[in-house]
């Protein structure tokens, strides 16, 4: 067998290939970054060709890279981005990617909530019903795209799509399905009522075969070995929800141990034994076959950031320093005041309102560019913080959290997420958590470690830790407080400024 492990993540964003030895240490990384497609606002879409594409481009560079034998290669996991739809046709061929940013159904979700869906779906799939999720999209689709609907042969996910080019088997696993709504949870499979819950009970033969994360999805097939540079044969292990592997890759393997993700989704979630929580929390399950995930999460964090630099700080910084490091300089030479701007990280929605918008409250005419960036780090801190306190009020435990996501690779914002959540934030070496724990998958698959938590042990390594500062429990207490009630006084406006008519021609001209 081989000495070595490629992880693979499938993000909204980037695909990322990884080659690590056992011990956890990267040999090559290589990315490429997709286009996401915004046909009419609040569709976010992407070729499916393009990710195929760039997924074979950066496993051939990535073993280029390692300078390794294709052979020395044991096996290969593959992580994704949850949620959103991606789809093949009646013939197997690729149809349709909708991203996890998606809103157009927030109008449908609105629908179900006044319609009581979610009290039907809540006991069974431990989730109710939101725009971007799988179900709800699908449901979207029949009822507004009916010629496109009767040409989807099957429905899964990102990484689900890879491990398919991969392979030829058309499958998904646990983690992802449970993530999206489509599993009875505790009983871990599919289920009639669920669907037709959701109006899709004529759909149960679009969800393919269903397996555990560990368990081998197939093989890399000989065309596919000729165009990406991977042996013929190389196991492929049936792989993560992308937050879940994060978790993993980050050292969350045991009961109680909490996993915080500033990535392009806010993820917040803590392993926990059954899922039995009280209350309305996300729930999905673990990468074993006994445990659960809860989890509160939305697409409000480090997305924020990255839509900043790239329409503002583009160019202009220091040679050699990239816009990211200079935005984080500029907000660390701030100090927190009571009167600093507060900002809305909902730049595609919040979780429970698709109309939301992203906003910078409380401007004046002393505040630089400096306060802006650090009101947008607080703000994305605070979507997190909402998220957490439901998961407490649920009734998980945690007195600490891993960090992991590009948020992590700052020294500031791990700091303001610890000061802001109030507990002790950790960040692991790998900045690959997905992909990482997509390798820890895939050798517990083909046995080079006995279980997920020997795996994690054998493969994750500590970086940094942060301790919350408490002479800013209060300023940040007060600034929460009034971050939550400007959301509140917002939300109809939100909603009359979504709904959009067409401009008076004569007016327009």
């Amino acid at each position: 067998m081989g000495e070595y492990l490629l992880g693979l993540d499938a993000g909204n964003t980037v695909i990322k290939a990884v080659i690590f030895d056992r011990t956890g240490r990267e040999l090559a990384y290589a990315g490429e970054e997709g286009h996401s497609r915004m046909p009419c606002p609040g569709h976010v879409e992407r070729d499916l060709g393009e990710l195929w594409a760039n997924a074979k481009r950066v496993i051939r560079t990535c073993i280029d890279r390692a300078g390794i034998a294709a052979t020395d290669v044991a096996a290969i996991g593959c992580a994704g981005h949850g949620n959103g739809l991606y789809a093949l046709d009646l013939d197997g061929e690729p149809l349709l990617g909708i991203q996890s940013l998606d809103t157009r159904a927030a109008g449908l979700v609105e629908e179900w909530a006044a319609d009581g869906v979610g009290e039907r779906t809540y006991p069974i799939a431990r989730q109710r019903p939101w725009p971007s999720q799988t179900p709800t999209l699908l449901a979207w689709l029949k009822r507004h795209r009916p010629e496109l609907f009767k040409r989807i042969g099957t429905v899964f996910f990102s990484k689900d799509f890879v491990v398919n080019r991969l392979t030829g088997v058309r499958v998904s696993e646990v983690s992802d399905m449970s993530g999206a709504g489509l599993l009875d949870l505790a009983a871990r499979r599919y289920d009639a009522a669920l669907m037709e819950a959701y109006g899709l009970a004529d759909c149960m033969d679009l969800l393919p075969p269903l397996i555990e994360s560990a368990d081998m999805a197939g093989r890399v097939t000989e065309a596919v070995a000729a165009e990406t540079g991977l042996a013929t044969g190389t196991p492929v292990i049936g792989g993560l929800f992308d937050v879940v592997a994060s978790a993993l890759g980050s050292g969350v393997s045991r009961t109680g141990s909490a996993s915080i993700i500033a990535g392009t989704w806010s993820i917040n979630q803590v392993v926990i034994d059954g899922p039995d929580l009280d209350g309305p929390v996300f729930m999905s399950s673990t990468f074993d076959r006994t445990r659960y995930m809860a989890m509160e999460n939305s697409a409000t964090s480090a997305a924020n950031l990255e839509w900043l630099v790239r329409e503002f700080f583009g160019g202009g910084q220091e040679e050699g320093v990239s816009p990211f490091d200079a935005c984080c300089a500029l907000a660390a030479a701030v100090e927190p005041a009571s009167d600093d701007p507060l900002y809305h990280p909902y730049l595609y929605g919040a979780q429970q309102d698709g109309h939301a918008r992203a906003g910078f409250y409380g401007i004046a005419g002393w505040h630089t560019k400096g306060h802006l960036i650090h009101a947008l780090l607080e703000g994305v801190a605070f979507g997190h913080r909402q998220h957490v306190e439901t998961i407490r009020k649920a009734g998980a435990t945690f007195e600490e959290a891993m960090l992991s996501g590009g948020g992590s690779r700052s020294r500031l914002w791990p700091q303001i997420f610890a000061d802001v959540l109030g507990l002790p934030v950790t960040v692991a070496v790998s900045r690959e958590t997905g992909a990482l724990g997509a390798a820890i998958a895939a050798g517990t698959g083909v046995g080079l470690f006995a279980d997920f938590t020997e795996g994690a042990k054998a493969m994750v390594r500590v970086d940094r830790h942060y301790r919350p500062n408490g002479a800013l429990a209060a300023h940040y207490g007060r600034r929460y407080a009034i971050y939550r009630d400007i959301s509140d006084a917002m939300a109809p406006l939100w909603r009359r400024l979504a709904a959009t008519h067409p401009i008076d021609a004569g007016v327009a001209a």
